[in-house]
């Protein structure tokens, strides 16, 4: 037999995980190339090329073959590059080609802009971009994908759809289930985010560094309708979540998955359910960090996720056994108490392995409210705690970007205005880690009610940090594709999954549990002035916590420490961060008790420099509601993108308005490109969308 048969019957047994030596582990490949990038035009099918940033090894031993992996985004690659560098020079020196693709009618790629996130255009361009990077001559033929929020999003996707060449995929930041857990409708309530606001700016600008402006430009990207008109249409779950949702059908991925979240990030519920449901090899990471990649961890303490990455790509697309499939399936980092934000800058806590999810030993604990605000072990007497609707409460609940991650400010603004019940000290302490459950009996005066639940940790001097929550739009109660409206003054229960979360409450500590009905501006106010109450005693609310056995011993994982990044990218380079999410960050909160009145505003600004010029960026995001009138609630959004060249100044200004009624969400959009502070074009959009139940 002649050896590249040879090779080509070994090479699928080494990917499949048995490789030779598999008692003594390989380490990860080392760095033994230099970087070099050049651009590329992939051709689609019918005809629009897409624009790639190929970076490949170099040096001695670089003429070879070696496996991609592919990073593919609306996040405009050509700007990104300083950004991005680190870490794909980390993969390039480690023998690995990184290829970063702007979806269709982003950044410098040709075509009419996508007309929504995950689209099938978008999906089925990335079969041909996968195909194309197999065949190329410095392709392995094996192809990786990976990326954090949008790139971890369609690595899942990508991975659904099985294109051949397409062997593991790492998510970072991800989620399986679009309707639930994506920023358009959180909980399944109605949310308008800042990034859904800021996007559509984005995808209205061309290509850098010629920022090319003519009529195919004004056609296919600052002419086509914002994104958010299309999400607020879909306001319940059904076929347009379930395009790309995992959750729907775990069994289509069939190749290697590594997902990693954080638990100050919105989307790490994804984690412990694919590692539950999905039977192809799967690893899984949790961390301390909000929506970052762990190597750049905020809160700290993060990890060379890098290196790990680069375990598994060895894996998985090198036939190289580096031991990661010998591990546990699940590392978690088990977070100590900590004060309330809004800003941490260490997250206290220790790592963690577990043999995977679910989680063999863990422990329901049952507690019950009491009628007079106690938590206790046993069931209470029968009572019934009537709550009034407070639309314009809820600010400390959502963190300073407003979702259901973050670190969280102090809670005890917020339960104020909700039904609060509180253990006694505990005598000793009480490690909990997964998704508290609570049990609801309710009912309300409206026919439109949403519930918001908190568990925290409320320390000897009274300081309450957010420990988990969620929320529950009463109307999907039985089912989020077809609500149904409550009956006023009939009870009912209602069962609420809280968020993923890991805490170890300290002796003395107590835990107090939260009911609400608004968690404003993070979630949308429901229209009606009411009563809610819920419902102790036998058959009535419970909260359920998965507890850990004390005493129990798990190994932890060695992770490497962050290396320091020397090289950069030179002409690239921060002149402002901005806010630490870089989004904007609540910076005013005003309230007129005599009208009822309630303002929240968000700001952010920020600079970028690049070899052709400089970036700016401003956000301000002014969220109104009143308490007495719920139905008159709106965010604006204004935005401004400043690009200063050599020859010209462009600018691009947004001002997005959502407001509402009883029935309706209003939409207005406006849409501006100046040139040297001359308007060129201008383009406004009006809409009018049912409520429905929301």
């Amino acid at each position: 037999m002649k050896w590249h048969a040879f090779l080509a019957l070994l090479l699928p047994c080494l990917v499949a995980g048995t490789a030779p030596a598999k008692d003594r582990p390989l380490p990860a490949s080392p760095p033994s190339f230099d970087v070099t990038m050049t651009e590329a035009s992939i051709a689609m099918p019918d005809g629009v090329h897409l624009a790639a940033d190929i970076w490949r090894p170099k040096g001695k031993g670089a003429a070879g073959h070696f496996p991609v992996l592919l990073e593919y985004l609306p996040y405009r690659k050509t700007e990104a590059r300083g950004e991005r560098y680190a870490l794909y020079a980390y993969f390039v020196r480690r023998g690995y080609v990184v290829a970063r693709v702007d979806i269709r009618g982003t950044g410098n790629s040709e075509g009419k802009l996508i007309p929504y996130e995950y689209s099938d255009i978008e999906n089925r361009d990335g079969d041909a971009v996968i195909a194309w990077l197999a065949k190329q001559t410095w392709s392995n033929g094996r192809v990786g994908m990976f990326g954090i929020s949008w790139g971890g999003f369609n690595s899942i996707h990508m991975a659904m759809r099985r294109p051949p060449a397409l062997k593991a995929i790492i998510a970072v930041d991800a989620t399986d289930d679009l309707y639930q857990d994506d920023v358009h409708f959180m909980d399944g309530v109605m949310h308008v985010d800042d990034w859904e606001m800021n996007q559509d700016l984005r995808n209205a600008m061309p290509g850098a560094p010629e920022y090319r402006i003519d009529e195919q430009y004004f056609t296919d990207r600052f002419d086509q309708p914002p994104w958010g008109l299309t999400y607020k249409r879909q306001q319940r779950d059904g076929p347009f979540w379930d395009r790309t949702s995992l959750k729907t059908r775990y069994d289509s991925i069939q190749i290697p998955t590594f997902m990693i979240g954080g638990w100050y990030d919105g989307y790490r519920d994804s984690v412990p359910r694919v590692l539950e449901h999905l039977k192809a090899p799967v690893k899984g990471i949790v961390g301390a960090w909000n929506h970052t990649f762990p190597h750049e961890p905020y809160p700290k303490p993060g990890f060379e996720s890098r290196h790990e990455m680069v375990r598994w790509f060895d894996q998985w697309l090198k036939g190289r056994n580096t031991g990661i499939m010998d591990e546990p399936r699940l590392a978690v980092y088990v977070r100590q108490w900590h004060p309330p934000g809004p800003y941490l800058e260490t997250a206290p806590g220790a790592w963690r392995f577990e043999d995977g999810w679910p989680l063999a030993d863990s422990q329901q604990r049952v507690l019950y409210p009491r009628a007079d605000h106690a938590l206790i072990d046993s069931s209470p007497g029968d009572a019934k705690l009537d709550l009034r609707y407070v639309p314009t409460s809820g600010v400390e609940a959502g963190g300073p970007v407003m979702w259901f991650g973050d670190v969280a400010p102090d809670q005890r603004p917020s339960d104020a205005f909700s039904l609060a019940f509180d253990s006694e000290p505990l005598a000793t302490e009480l490690e909990i880690l997964g998704l508290p459950h609570a049990l609801l009996q309710v009912s309300a005066s409206a026919i439109q009610a949403d519930w918001m639940v908190r568990l925290e940790d409320v320390a000897p001097d009274g300081t309450t940090t957010l420990v988990a929550s969620a929320a529950q739009n009463g109307a999907h109660r039985d089912s989020a594709r077809e609500p149904r409206a409550l009956v006023p003054g009939e009870r009912f229960p209602l069962e609420i999954e809280m968020h993923f979360t890991s805490w170890v409450f300290p002796q003395g500590h107590r835990l107090r549990f939260a009911v609400s009905n608004a968690q404003w501006p993070m979630l949308w106010p429901t229209p009606y002035a009411m009563i809610t109450s819920l419902y102790l005693g036998a058959g009535g609310t419970q909260l359920v916590l998965p507890v850990m056995p004390a005493g129990r011993v798990r190994s932890a994982p060695e992770f490497q420490p962050i290396e320091a990044d020397g090289e950069q990218l030179p002409g690239y380079g921060s002149l402002d961060l901005g806010t630490p999410s870089g989004y904007g960050e609540i910076s005013s909160v005003e309230r007129n008790p005599r009208t009822g009145d309630a303002k929240v505003v968000a700001t952010n600004n920020s600079a970028e420099r690049f070899p052709w010029g400089e970036e700016y960026n401003t956000d301000v995001i002014t969220h109104q509601s009143n308490d007495e009138h719920p139905e008159r609630t709106s965010v604006r959004g204004e935005y401004t993108t400043t690009i200063k060249l050599k020859d010209r100044t462009l600018r691009w200004e947004s001002k997005v308005e959502w407001r509402s009624d009883r029935d309706n969400f209003y939409y207005q959009g406006n849409r501006r490109l100046l040139k040297d502070g001359v308007l060129i074009r201008e383009k406004s959009w009006e809409d009018r969308i049912a409520r429905d139940h929301q």
